[in-house]
Protein backbone atom coordinates (compact mmCIF):
# COMPACT_ATOMS: atom_id res chain seq x y z
CA UNK A 1 0.00 0.00 0.00
CA UNK A 2 2.87 2.34 0.82
CA UNK A 3 4.40 1.69 -2.59
CA UNK A 4 1.12 2.47 -4.30
CA UNK A 5 0.78 5.72 -2.38
CA UNK A 6 4.34 6.58 -3.31
CA UNK A 7 3.58 6.06 -6.99
CA UNK A 8 0.41 8.14 -6.76
CA UNK A 9 2.32 10.89 -4.98
CA UNK A 10 4.94 10.88 -7.72
CA UNK A 11 2.24 11.24 -10.36
CA UNK A 12 0.70 14.20 -8.54
CA UNK A 13 4.15 15.77 -8.19
CA UNK A 14 4.81 15.38 -11.90
CA UNK A 15 1.47 16.95 -12.72
CA UNK A 16 2.34 19.96 -10.54
CA UNK A 17 5.72 20.24 -12.26
CA UNK A 18 4.01 20.06 -15.64
CA UNK A 19 1.57 22.78 -14.64
CA UNK A 20 4.43 24.95 -13.46
CA UNK A 21 6.11 24.54 -16.82
CA UNK A 22 2.95 25.52 -18.68
CA UNK A 23 2.04 28.69 -16.75
CA UNK A 24 1.90 31.95 -18.75
CA UNK A 25 4.34 33.57 -16.35
CA UNK A 26 6.87 30.86 -17.03
CA UNK A 27 6.46 31.17 -20.78
CA UNK A 28 6.81 35.00 -20.56
CA UNK A 29 9.94 34.63 -18.46
CA UNK A 30 11.41 32.21 -20.98
CA UNK A 31 10.71 34.68 -23.78
CA UNK A 32 12.37 37.51 -21.87
CA UNK A 33 15.38 35.33 -21.12
CA UNK A 34 15.66 34.43 -24.77
CA UNK A 35 15.50 38.10 -25.81
CA UNK A 36 18.19 39.07 -23.28
CA UNK A 37 20.43 36.27 -24.48
CA UNK A 38 19.96 37.33 -28.06
CA UNK A 39 20.86 40.92 -27.19
CA UNK A 40 23.99 39.82 -25.35
CA UNK A 41 25.21 37.43 -28.01
CA UNK A 42 27.77 38.97 -30.36
CA UNK A 43 28.66 37.39 -33.66
CA UNK A 44 26.52 35.50 -36.13
CA UNK A 45 27.96 32.02 -35.50
CA UNK A 46 27.47 32.23 -31.75
CA UNK A 47 23.89 33.46 -32.22
CA UNK A 48 23.05 30.59 -34.54
CA UNK A 49 24.53 28.05 -32.13
CA UNK A 50 22.56 29.56 -29.23
CA UNK A 51 19.32 29.49 -31.19
CA UNK A 52 19.93 25.89 -32.24
CA UNK A 53 20.57 24.80 -28.65
CA UNK A 54 17.47 26.59 -27.40
CA UNK A 55 15.41 25.15 -30.20
CA UNK A 56 16.67 21.66 -29.44
CA UNK A 57 15.80 21.93 -25.77
CA UNK A 58 12.37 23.34 -26.56
CA UNK A 59 11.79 20.62 -29.11
CA UNK A 60 12.79 17.92 -26.61
CA UNK A 61 10.47 19.37 -23.98
CA UNK A 62 7.67 19.60 -26.52
CA UNK A 63 7.73 15.82 -27.01
CA UNK A 64 7.98 14.86 -23.33
CA UNK A 65 5.08 13.62 -21.26
CA UNK A 66 5.50 16.54 -18.87
CA UNK A 67 4.54 18.97 -21.62
CA UNK A 68 1.53 16.98 -22.88
CA UNK A 69 0.08 15.62 -19.64
CA UNK A 70 -3.45 16.59 -18.59
CA UNK A 71 -5.52 15.79 -15.56
CA UNK A 72 -7.40 13.22 -17.67
CA UNK A 73 -4.21 11.28 -18.31
CA UNK A 74 -3.46 11.23 -14.59
CA UNK A 75 -6.98 10.04 -13.76
CA UNK A 76 -6.68 7.11 -16.16
CA UNK A 77 -3.17 6.22 -14.92
CA UNK A 78 -4.57 6.05 -11.38
CA UNK A 79 -7.38 3.81 -12.67
CA UNK A 80 -4.81 1.51 -14.26
CA UNK A 81 -2.81 1.34 -11.04
CA UNK A 82 -6.02 0.59 -9.15
CA UNK A 83 -6.77 -2.36 -11.45
CA UNK A 84 -3.27 -3.74 -10.87
CA UNK A 85 -3.69 -3.22 -7.12
CA UNK A 86 -7.00 -5.14 -7.07
CA UNK A 87 -5.46 -7.99 -9.05
CA UNK A 88 -2.39 -8.35 -6.82
CA UNK A 89 -3.81 -7.49 -3.42
CA UNK A 90 -7.23 -9.17 -3.65
CA UNK A 91 -6.64 -11.53 -6.60
CA UNK A 92 -9.67 -10.21 -8.50
CA UNK A 93 -9.27 -11.85 -11.91
CA UNK A 94 -5.50 -11.18 -12.05
CA UNK A 95 -5.19 -12.78 -15.50
CA UNK A 96 -7.51 -10.05 -16.80
CA UNK A 97 -6.94 -7.04 -14.57
CA UNK A 98 -3.15 -6.99 -14.74
CA UNK A 99 -3.01 -6.89 -18.58
CA UNK A 100 -5.88 -4.39 -18.66
CA UNK A 101 -4.39 -2.25 -15.88
CA UNK A 102 -0.96 -2.13 -17.51
CA UNK A 103 -2.66 -1.41 -20.83
CA UNK A 104 -4.49 1.55 -19.27
CA UNK A 105 -1.18 2.93 -18.02
CA UNK A 106 0.54 2.42 -21.40
CA UNK A 107 -2.37 3.96 -23.29
CA UNK A 108 -2.33 7.07 -21.12
CA UNK A 109 1.35 7.94 -21.11
CA UNK A 110 1.02 11.45 -22.57
CA UNK A 111 2.70 12.21 -25.87
CA UNK A 112 2.41 14.80 -28.62
CA UNK A 113 -0.55 13.59 -30.63
CA UNK A 114 -0.70 14.23 -34.34
CA UNK A 115 3.08 14.57 -34.67
CA UNK A 116 3.48 11.38 -36.70
CA UNK A 117 5.13 9.45 -33.87
CA UNK A 118 2.84 6.44 -34.40
CA UNK A 119 2.55 5.73 -30.68
CA UNK A 120 -1.10 5.88 -29.71
CA UNK A 121 -3.50 3.00 -30.18
CA UNK A 122 -5.67 5.15 -32.43
CA UNK A 123 -2.78 6.29 -34.65
CA UNK A 124 -2.46 4.38 -37.93
CA UNK A 125 0.76 2.45 -38.22
CA UNK A 126 1.49 2.18 -34.49
CA UNK A 127 2.22 -1.21 -32.94
CA UNK A 128 -0.72 -0.86 -30.57
CA UNK A 129 -2.99 0.00 -33.49
CA UNK A 130 -2.00 -3.20 -35.28
CA UNK A 131 -2.64 -5.26 -32.14
CA UNK A 132 -5.93 -3.42 -31.59
CA UNK A 133 -7.12 -4.62 -34.99
CA UNK A 134 -7.82 -7.97 -33.35
CA UNK A 135 -10.37 -6.17 -31.16
CA UNK A 136 -11.97 -3.91 -33.76
CA UNK A 137 -12.24 -6.72 -36.31
CA UNK A 138 -13.61 -9.20 -33.75
CA UNK A 139 -10.70 -11.63 -34.13
CA UNK A 140 -9.73 -12.15 -30.49
CA UNK A 141 -13.18 -13.11 -29.06
CA UNK A 142 -13.64 -16.28 -31.17
CA UNK A 143 -10.14 -17.41 -30.22
CA UNK A 144 -11.01 -16.91 -26.55
CA UNK A 145 -14.18 -18.98 -27.09
CA UNK A 146 -12.07 -21.72 -28.65
CA UNK A 147 -10.03 -21.89 -25.45
CA UNK A 148 -13.14 -21.79 -23.26
CA UNK A 149 -14.64 -24.68 -25.21
CA UNK A 150 -11.47 -26.72 -24.76
CA UNK A 151 -11.63 -26.07 -20.99
CA UNK A 152 -15.34 -26.60 -20.36
CA UNK A 153 -16.98 -29.75 -19.13
CA UNK A 154 -20.67 -29.76 -20.09
CA UNK A 155 -21.39 -32.92 -18.06
CA UNK A 156 -23.41 -31.18 -15.34
CA UNK A 157 -25.53 -29.42 -17.94
CA UNK A 158 -26.20 -32.70 -19.74
CA UNK A 159 -27.05 -34.48 -16.48
CA UNK A 160 -29.60 -31.80 -15.53
CA UNK A 161 -30.84 -30.00 -18.68
CA UNK A 162 -33.49 -28.10 -16.72
CA UNK A 163 -30.72 -25.92 -15.24
CA UNK A 164 -30.17 -24.50 -18.72
CA UNK A 165 -33.29 -22.41 -18.06
CA UNK A 166 -31.40 -20.49 -15.38
CA UNK A 167 -28.76 -19.47 -17.90
CA UNK A 168 -31.50 -18.33 -20.27
CA UNK A 169 -33.31 -16.39 -17.53
CA UNK A 170 -30.17 -14.45 -16.67
CA UNK A 171 -30.11 -13.00 -20.19
CA UNK A 172 -33.11 -10.82 -19.29
CA UNK A 173 -30.60 -8.22 -18.10
CA UNK A 174 -29.29 -7.84 -21.65
CA UNK A 175 -32.64 -7.02 -23.20
CA UNK A 176 -33.92 -4.80 -20.38
CA UNK A 177 -30.72 -2.75 -20.48
CA UNK A 178 -31.06 -2.52 -24.25
CA UNK A 179 -34.45 -0.87 -23.74
CA UNK A 180 -33.01 1.40 -21.04
CA UNK A 181 -30.17 2.53 -23.30
CA UNK A 182 -32.68 3.33 -26.04
CA UNK A 183 -34.66 5.43 -23.57
CA UNK A 184 -31.48 7.38 -22.70
CA UNK A 185 -30.95 8.38 -26.31
CA UNK A 186 -28.46 5.80 -27.59
CA UNK A 187 -28.94 4.63 -31.15
CA UNK A 188 -30.31 1.06 -31.45
CA UNK A 189 -26.94 -0.50 -32.46
CA UNK A 190 -25.19 1.30 -29.60
CA UNK A 191 -27.90 0.23 -27.13
CA UNK A 192 -27.56 -3.39 -28.23
CA UNK A 193 -23.81 -3.34 -27.70
CA UNK A 194 -24.25 -1.78 -24.25
CA UNK A 195 -26.91 -4.29 -23.21
CA UNK A 196 -24.63 -7.27 -23.76
CA UNK A 197 -22.52 -6.14 -20.79
CA UNK A 198 -25.18 -7.78 -18.59
CA UNK A 199 -23.94 -11.18 -19.68
CA UNK A 200 -20.64 -10.48 -17.87
CA UNK A 201 -18.89 -11.94 -20.89
CA UNK A 202 -16.00 -9.78 -22.07
CA UNK A 203 -15.30 -11.55 -25.39
CA UNK A 204 -18.98 -11.46 -26.38
CA UNK A 205 -19.22 -7.77 -25.46
CA UNK A 206 -16.15 -6.97 -27.58
CA UNK A 207 -17.44 -9.05 -30.50
CA UNK A 208 -20.84 -7.37 -30.54
CA UNK A 209 -19.54 -3.83 -30.00
CA UNK A 210 -17.00 -4.30 -32.81
CA UNK A 211 -19.93 -5.02 -35.13
CA UNK A 212 -22.52 -2.53 -33.86
CA UNK A 213 -20.74 0.35 -32.10
CA UNK A 214 -17.51 0.59 -34.05
CA UNK A 215 -17.59 4.22 -35.19
CA UNK A 216 -17.93 3.08 -38.80
CA UNK A 217 -21.49 1.91 -39.41
CA UNK A 218 -23.91 4.51 -40.78
CA UNK A 219 -27.39 4.86 -39.27
CA UNK A 220 -30.53 5.31 -41.42
CA UNK A 221 -30.50 9.07 -40.71
CA UNK A 222 -27.02 9.38 -42.19
CA UNK A 223 -25.11 9.74 -38.91
CA UNK A 224 -22.32 7.40 -37.86
CA UNK A 225 -22.52 5.26 -34.75
CA UNK A 226 -20.12 6.15 -31.96
CA UNK A 227 -17.06 4.04 -31.26
CA UNK A 228 -17.93 2.49 -27.89
CA UNK A 229 -15.68 -0.58 -28.03
CA UNK A 230 -13.31 0.70 -25.32
CA UNK A 231 -15.89 1.70 -22.68
CA UNK A 232 -17.99 -1.42 -23.28
CA UNK A 233 -15.00 -3.77 -23.08
CA UNK A 234 -13.64 -2.14 -19.93
CA UNK A 235 -17.09 -2.23 -18.29
CA UNK A 236 -17.65 -5.89 -19.18
CA UNK A 237 -14.27 -7.05 -17.90
CA UNK A 238 -14.53 -4.86 -14.80
CA UNK A 239 -17.82 -6.46 -13.79
CA UNK A 240 -16.44 -9.91 -14.56
CA UNK A 241 -13.63 -9.20 -12.11
CA UNK A 242 -16.03 -7.79 -9.52
CA UNK A 243 -18.38 -10.80 -9.51
CA UNK A 244 -17.25 -11.74 -5.94
CA UNK A 245 -18.17 -8.21 -4.81
CA UNK A 246 -21.43 -7.56 -6.67
CA UNK A 247 -23.22 -10.91 -6.56
CA UNK A 248 -23.15 -12.02 -2.87
CA UNK A 249 -25.32 -9.13 -1.56
CA UNK A 250 -27.88 -9.79 -4.29
CA UNK A 251 -27.86 -13.51 -3.51
CA UNK A 252 -28.53 -12.86 0.18
CA UNK A 253 -31.22 -10.33 -0.66
CA UNK A 254 -33.16 -12.71 -2.91
CA UNK A 255 -32.92 -15.93 -0.88
CA UNK A 256 -33.89 -17.05 2.61
CA UNK A 257 -31.65 -18.93 5.02
CA UNK A 258 -33.75 -22.04 4.44
CA UNK A 259 -33.31 -21.83 0.69
CA UNK A 260 -29.54 -21.39 0.94
CA UNK A 261 -29.10 -24.75 2.68
CA UNK A 262 -31.10 -26.80 0.16
CA UNK A 263 -29.02 -29.80 -0.87
CA UNK A 264 -29.23 -31.06 -4.41
CA UNK A 265 -28.68 -34.60 -5.62
CA UNK A 266 -25.28 -35.28 -7.17
CA UNK A 267 -25.34 -35.07 -10.98
CA UNK A 268 -25.51 -38.39 -12.82
CA UNK A 269 -22.57 -39.81 -14.72
CA UNK A 270 -22.46 -38.84 -18.37
CA UNK A 271 -21.20 -41.24 -21.04
CA UNK A 272 -18.43 -40.43 -23.51
CA UNK A 273 -20.89 -40.68 -26.40
CA UNK A 274 -23.07 -37.99 -24.80
CA UNK A 275 -20.05 -35.73 -24.31
CA UNK A 276 -19.12 -36.07 -27.99
CA UNK A 277 -22.66 -35.61 -29.30
CA UNK A 278 -23.47 -32.56 -27.15
CA UNK A 279 -21.12 -30.06 -28.87
CA UNK A 280 -22.12 -31.34 -32.31
CA UNK A 281 -25.84 -31.04 -31.59
CA UNK A 282 -25.31 -27.74 -29.76
CA UNK A 283 -23.42 -26.32 -32.75
CA UNK A 284 -26.19 -27.30 -35.15
CA UNK A 285 -29.07 -26.06 -32.99
CA UNK A 286 -27.55 -22.72 -31.94
CA UNK A 287 -26.11 -22.18 -35.42
CA UNK A 288 -29.56 -22.50 -36.99
CA UNK A 289 -31.15 -20.28 -34.31
CA UNK A 290 -28.57 -17.49 -34.43
CA UNK A 291 -26.20 -17.80 -37.40
CA UNK A 292 -24.79 -14.35 -36.57
CA UNK A 293 -23.24 -15.82 -33.43
CA UNK A 294 -21.48 -18.60 -35.35
CA UNK A 295 -17.97 -17.08 -34.95
CA UNK A 296 -18.38 -17.43 -31.17
CA UNK A 297 -20.50 -20.56 -30.79
CA UNK A 298 -18.77 -22.38 -33.62
CA UNK A 299 -15.39 -21.91 -31.94
CA UNK A 300 -16.83 -22.76 -28.50
CA UNK A 301 -18.21 -26.11 -29.62
CA UNK A 302 -15.19 -26.80 -31.82
CA UNK A 303 -12.94 -26.42 -28.79
CA UNK A 304 -15.17 -28.76 -26.82
CA UNK A 305 -15.05 -31.36 -29.58
CA UNK A 306 -11.25 -31.19 -29.45
CA UNK A 307 -11.45 -31.86 -25.71
CA UNK A 308 -14.04 -34.62 -25.68
CA UNK A 309 -13.03 -36.56 -28.79
CA UNK A 310 -10.00 -37.94 -27.00
CA UNK A 311 -7.92 -38.09 -30.20
CA UNK A 312 -6.84 -34.43 -30.41
CA UNK A 313 -5.35 -33.97 -26.97
CA UNK A 314 -2.44 -31.90 -28.27
CA UNK A 315 -4.75 -29.47 -30.06
CA UNK A 316 -7.04 -29.23 -27.04
CA UNK A 317 -4.05 -28.61 -24.78
CA UNK A 318 -2.81 -25.82 -27.05
CA UNK A 319 -6.25 -24.22 -27.29
CA UNK A 320 -6.88 -24.11 -23.54
CA UNK A 321 -3.37 -23.12 -22.50
CA UNK A 322 -0.91 -21.47 -24.87
CA UNK A 323 -3.41 -20.00 -27.34
CA UNK A 324 -5.84 -18.62 -24.81
CA UNK A 325 -3.00 -17.18 -22.72
CA UNK A 326 -1.49 -15.35 -25.69
CA UNK A 327 -4.84 -13.96 -26.81
CA UNK A 328 -5.72 -12.94 -23.24
CA UNK A 329 -2.47 -10.94 -23.01
CA UNK A 330 -3.09 -9.18 -26.33
CA UNK A 331 -6.77 -8.61 -25.64
CA UNK A 332 -6.26 -7.25 -22.13
CA UNK A 333 -3.38 -5.00 -23.12
CA UNK A 334 -5.13 -3.47 -26.14
CA UNK A 335 -8.49 -3.08 -24.38
CA UNK A 336 -6.69 -1.26 -21.57
CA UNK A 337 -4.74 0.93 -23.99
CA UNK A 338 -7.98 1.86 -25.77
CA UNK A 339 -8.87 3.99 -22.73
CA UNK A 340 -6.68 6.80 -24.05
CA UNK A 341 -7.86 9.78 -22.02
CA UNK A 342 -8.50 12.09 -24.96
CA UNK A 343 -10.91 9.53 -26.43
CA UNK A 344 -12.21 7.56 -23.44
CA UNK A 345 -13.09 10.13 -20.77
CA UNK A 346 -16.49 11.28 -21.95
CA UNK A 347 -19.97 11.45 -20.46
CA UNK A 348 -21.02 8.45 -22.54
CA UNK A 349 -18.31 6.30 -20.91
CA UNK A 350 -19.65 6.96 -17.42
CA UNK A 351 -23.20 6.31 -18.63
CA UNK A 352 -22.11 3.01 -20.15
CA UNK A 353 -20.54 1.96 -16.84
CA UNK A 354 -23.77 2.77 -15.04
CA UNK A 355 -25.92 0.88 -17.54
CA UNK A 356 -23.48 -2.03 -17.45
CA UNK A 357 -23.72 -2.29 -13.67
CA UNK A 358 -27.53 -2.20 -13.89
CA UNK A 359 -27.50 -4.83 -16.62
CA UNK A 360 -25.28 -7.17 -14.62
CA UNK A 361 -27.41 -6.82 -11.50
CA UNK A 362 -30.64 -7.44 -13.42
CA UNK A 363 -29.09 -10.56 -14.99
CA UNK A 364 -28.13 -11.89 -11.55
CA UNK A 365 -31.56 -11.13 -10.13
CA UNK A 366 -33.19 -12.76 -13.16
CA UNK A 367 -31.37 -16.03 -12.56
CA UNK A 368 -32.11 -16.02 -8.81
CA UNK A 369 -35.79 -15.19 -9.35
CA UNK A 370 -36.30 -17.89 -11.96
CA UNK A 371 -34.72 -20.48 -9.67
CA UNK A 372 -37.27 -19.59 -6.98
CA UNK A 373 -40.08 -19.81 -9.54
CA UNK A 374 -38.90 -23.25 -10.65
CA UNK A 375 -39.02 -24.50 -7.06
CA UNK A 376 -42.73 -23.70 -6.89
CA UNK A 377 -43.41 -26.46 -9.44
CA UNK A 378 -40.79 -28.97 -8.32
CA UNK A 379 -41.36 -31.70 -5.71
CA UNK A 380 -39.52 -31.42 -2.41
CA UNK A 381 -36.95 -34.05 -3.32
CA UNK A 382 -36.03 -32.30 -6.59
CA UNK A 383 -35.90 -28.66 -5.52
CA UNK A 384 -32.87 -26.63 -6.56
CA UNK A 385 -30.84 -24.29 -4.41
CA UNK A 386 -31.76 -20.79 -5.69
CA UNK A 387 -28.18 -19.63 -5.17
CA UNK A 388 -27.13 -21.40 -8.36
CA UNK A 389 -29.41 -19.05 -10.33
CA UNK A 390 -26.79 -16.32 -9.85
CA UNK A 391 -24.39 -18.43 -11.94
CA UNK A 392 -26.58 -17.89 -15.00
CA UNK A 393 -24.35 -15.01 -16.09
CA UNK A 394 -21.43 -15.86 -18.36
CA UNK A 395 -18.57 -15.19 -15.96
CA UNK A 396 -17.10 -18.72 -16.06
CA UNK A 397 -16.16 -20.10 -13.60
CA UNK A 398 -16.20 -17.11 -11.23
CA UNK A 399 -19.97 -17.03 -10.68
CA UNK A 400 -19.98 -20.75 -9.93
CA UNK A 401 -17.20 -20.25 -7.39
CA UNK A 402 -19.14 -17.45 -5.72
CA UNK A 403 -22.17 -19.77 -5.44
CA UNK A 404 -19.96 -22.47 -3.93
CA UNK A 405 -18.56 -20.00 -1.41
CA UNK A 406 -22.01 -18.71 -0.40
CA UNK A 407 -23.33 -22.24 -0.01
CA UNK A 408 -20.46 -23.29 2.24
CA UNK A 409 -20.95 -20.20 4.42
CA UNK A 410 -24.40 -21.41 5.42
CA UNK A 411 -23.70 -25.15 5.35
CA UNK A 412 -20.06 -26.37 5.25
CA UNK A 413 -21.21 -29.70 3.82
CA UNK A 414 -23.24 -28.23 0.96
CA UNK A 415 -21.09 -28.20 -2.18
CA UNK A 416 -22.82 -26.42 -5.06
CA UNK A 417 -19.95 -25.93 -7.50
CA UNK A 418 -20.84 -28.72 -9.91
CA UNK A 419 -24.51 -27.77 -9.87
CA UNK A 420 -23.68 -24.09 -10.46
CA UNK A 421 -21.49 -24.92 -13.46
CA UNK A 422 -24.59 -26.02 -15.41
CA UNK A 423 -26.27 -22.58 -15.51
CA UNK A 424 -22.83 -20.97 -15.77
CA UNK A 425 -21.88 -22.69 -19.03
CA UNK A 426 -25.43 -22.33 -20.35
CA UNK A 427 -25.05 -18.61 -19.64
CA UNK A 428 -22.04 -18.54 -21.97
CA UNK A 429 -24.12 -20.12 -24.71
CA UNK A 430 -27.11 -17.91 -23.88
CA UNK A 431 -25.19 -14.64 -24.05
CA UNK A 432 -23.65 -15.61 -27.39
CA UNK A 433 -27.10 -16.49 -28.76
CA UNK A 434 -28.44 -13.18 -27.44
CA UNK A 435 -25.57 -11.38 -29.17
CA UNK A 436 -26.42 -13.16 -32.41
CA UNK A 437 -30.08 -12.18 -32.12
CA UNK A 438 -29.20 -8.53 -31.45
CA UNK A 439 -26.74 -8.55 -34.31
CA UNK A 440 -29.29 -9.91 -36.78
CA UNK A 441 -31.85 -7.27 -35.75
CA UNK A 442 -29.59 -4.24 -35.45
CA UNK A 443 -26.78 -4.56 -38.00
Amino acid sequence: MRKLLTVLGAIVLLSVISYAFDTPEKQLANQQDTQEQQEKVVGGDTEVEGDAATHGINQFYKFTGFRNVTHKHLIMIVVGLFFVFLAIRYEYEPLLLIPIGVGVIIGNIPFLEGAGLQLGIYEDGSVLNYLYYGVTAGIYPPLIFLGIGAMTDFSTLMSSPRLMLLGAAAQVGIFLTFLGALALGFAPPEAGAIGIIGGADGPTAIFLSSKLANGVNVLPDGTTVRNLIGPIAIAAYSYMALVPVIQPPLMRLMTTKRERVIKMKPPRAVSKLEKILFPIIGLLVTGFIAPSALPLLGMLFFGNILKESGVTRRLAETARNSLVDIVTILLGLTVGASTQATVFLKDTSLLIFGLGALSFMIATLGGLSFAKIMNIFLPDNKKINPLIGAAGVSAVPDSARVVQHEGLLHDPSNHLLMHAMAPNVSGVIGSAVAAGILLSFLL
